[in-house]
């Protein structure tokens, strides 16, 4: 039973367990324990205001335990992935919540390959937190009082840009009229720079962080604002970012959403017409859309579900030897070209598709039916096996002897956030809502907050 990592990181209220300043300091000296004696850690973060101090208590913690830390400052998740990966550091730690509000954040590990950690190598580091915080608090342990940051290695920055801009050799925009809302996170250090550099109109909104205004009604989770600017905008199509822009969601020229199952279908289509598109396969997950598994089947494309969590579906490509998997939340993998999810890649590769077809991004889903699908959110007040309470059982049950042939019924709790979510795809609207309800109104009567 993990204690510490969710299914991305550790991840709390700031300044609570597991992100209090002991823990923090803790986390620091096991990861240095576990990387061995003078390990050479990249770490970065994102824009809340409590990344300073977690980022100085970590390095403490990292310095405690004889490893040393380089700072790259405010940046995105998929660049310290790179930068670790690129330079040989033997970790690369990343302080952000992702889509979370300000209030939260977290810590993000990725191994010297560049890749996040498998289950068993965090279990492993949990293990060792709990014995340093068993070692007593001593002098340090609640993490030193005043601890300055060092100064950030600018230069971290631009590396990773000239490694977007390689990755899709002769991008650009074609003069076409651009809307990119930075969700005031991380793109925000980066998107403007990067986009400023290729031929057309780009407009940037949501790059002004102040510490709390992260995901602050924009970003990937409220991919309607986007969608609503580049209508309003007569632009050709927009991108946003969740915090640490490793997940995009984009919006075509009539100002319509398009998640990462679509943006997967893109890619996958084109993979396949250039012959890239290893043994015409596409890994998804669980809240995968059916009607996008149709569509992929029409192209002559096959779908492999992999559970919720971008970590797991790159396991499953591994296991498959597939070139191109995601989450219909805008996760998306390209792992010939980087070791984990990548907002700014995917809005790149989405552009160079537009550019080399000549349709729209509009044109290029309009086949794309997906059928109808709700995911309700319950605030939770602990997480335990829906199967111990008989009447979420029970409404669980009973939605899926009704859609057993003609939809899909999946009840997961986030990796992330104490919510139980539920999700139901169904051809009937009617189904899919009176189920949802039913099943969202018992866990919220048996474990809501």
């Amino acid at each position: 039973m993990r204690k510490y990592f969710g299914t991305d990181g550790i991840r709390a209220v700031a300044g609570e367990a597991p992100l209090d300043k002991r823990t923090i300091f803790a986390v620091g000296v096991a990861l240095a324990r576990k990387l061995g004696a003078g390990a050479h850690v990249v770490l970065g973060m994102d824009t809340r205001e409590s990344g300073e101090w977690i980022a100085a208590t970590l390095i403490a913690g990292l310095s405690e335990g004889g490893a040393t830390a380089e700072f790259a400052g405010v940046i995105t998740t998929p660049a310290i992935a790179f930068l670790a990966r690129k330079h040989g550091y033997a970790a690369g730690v990343v302080i952000s919540a992702s889509h979370n509000p300000w209030q939260d954040n977290g810590i993000k590990i990725f191994g010297g390959d560049g890749y996040k950690l498998p289950d068993a190598v965090e279990l492993g580091i949990e293990a060792e937190i709990d014995a340093v915080l068993a070692e007593g608090p001593g002098a340090r342990a609640q993490g030193p009082e005043g601890t300055a940051l060092p100064e950030a290695n600018e230069a971290f920055r631009r590396e990773y840009i000239e490694f977007l801009l390689a990755a899709v050799p002769g991008i650009s925009l074609d003069n076409k009229h651009v809307v990119i809302d930075c969700a005031n996170g991380a793109a925000s250090a980066v998107a403007p720079q990067l986009f400023v550099e290729l031929k057309g109109t780009v407009d940037v909104t949501h790059a002004s962080p102040d510490g709390r205004n992260i995901n602050e009604n924009c970003g990937a989770t409220k991919p309607h604002i986007v969608a609503a600017e580049v209508k309003e905008r007569g632009a050709s199509v927009g991108f946003t970012f969740d915090g640490d822009a490793d997940r995009a969601m984009f919006a075509d020229e009539h100002g319509n959403v398009i998640n990462g199952d679509a943006v997967m279908l893109v890619c996958a289509r084109d993979l396949k017409a250039r012959g890239l598109l290893k043994h015409d396969l596409v890994v998804a997950t669980t809240m995968s859309n059916m009607g996008f598994e149709a569509a992929l089947k029409r192209s002559g494309i096959g779908m492999l579900r992999a559970p919720v969590g971008d970590k797991y579906v790159l396991e499953e490509m591994q296991k498959n030897d597939a070139s191109l998997g995601g989450e219909q939340s805008g996760h998306i993998l390209f792992p010939a070209l980087a070791t984990t999810g990548d907002g700014l890649m995917s809005a790149l590769l989405v552009l160079d598709v537009v550019h080399r077809s000549g349709k729209t991004l509009g044109e290029l889903v309009a086949d794309l039916k997906n059928f109808p699908q709700v995911i309700v959110n319950v605030k939770v007040r602990e997480k335990k096996p829906l199967e111990g309470f008989p009447k979420i059982a029970a409404a669980i049950a009973a939605a899926e002897e009704e859609l057993k042939d003609s939809g899909r019924v999946v009840i997961r709790y986030s990796g992330t956030e104490a919510l139980a979510r539920v999700m139901i795809e169904a051809e009937s609207e009617e189904a899919m809502q009176r189920h949802s309800k039913a099943i969202a109104d018992e866990i919220r009567a048996e474990l809501g907050v």
